[in-house]
């Protein structure tokens, strides 16, 4: 896991469970399509290449199964075009960014929040995993004021 010390370290008191010398294969579904468990292969480190790094090798029959409900494919640190330009309304920086709400991660379309790198230039998954947070807590308070504004309805 090509990491810095201070990412891993930060990872950790976010909560994560690192995996290490595991190799993600494929997503499995249920009956009704929705994600229920990554496949994995274990790994171990094979013989140094030419620049001395050991890279994983996956271990045959080594299969296993990870219960999951959500999957998020994080492998940029860069913003990706296409949601500013499917979304012409939402506001952007001159890079790109979408402009947000710092706090909260809230765009200028009041029901669309954002953060990682779509959104900041931060470049590191703890930084895009703090603005998930912010951004879920912000979302959660939204819901309830707008709950609250149109009675029973979420």
């Amino acid at each position: 896991m090509p990491a810095r010390a201070e990412e891993v370290e930060n990872a950790l008191a976010e909560g994560v469970v690192l995996r290490e010398l595991t190799i993600p294969v494929r997503m499995l579904g249920d009956e009704d399509g929705h994600v229920r468990a990554m496949e994995c292969l274990r790994a171990e480190l094979g013989e140094p290449d030419a620049s001395g790094r050991r890279r994983p090798v996956p271990v045959e029959g080594s299969e296993f199964e990870v219960p999951v409900d959500t999957v998020i494919v994080a492998v940029s640190q860069s913003p990706n075009p296409l949601l500013p330009r499917s979304e012409p309304d939402l506001e952007t920086r001159k890079d790109g960014r979408l402009v947000v709400n710092p706090e909260t991660g809230q765009t200028n379309i009041p029901d669309v929040f954002a953060g990682g790198d779509i959104a900041n230039d931060a470049g590191t998954v703890i930084a895009a995993m703090g603005d998930g947070k912010r951004a879920a807590k912000a979302i959660h308070e939204y819901l309830q004021r707008k709950r609250g504004v149109a009675g029973e309805r979420t």
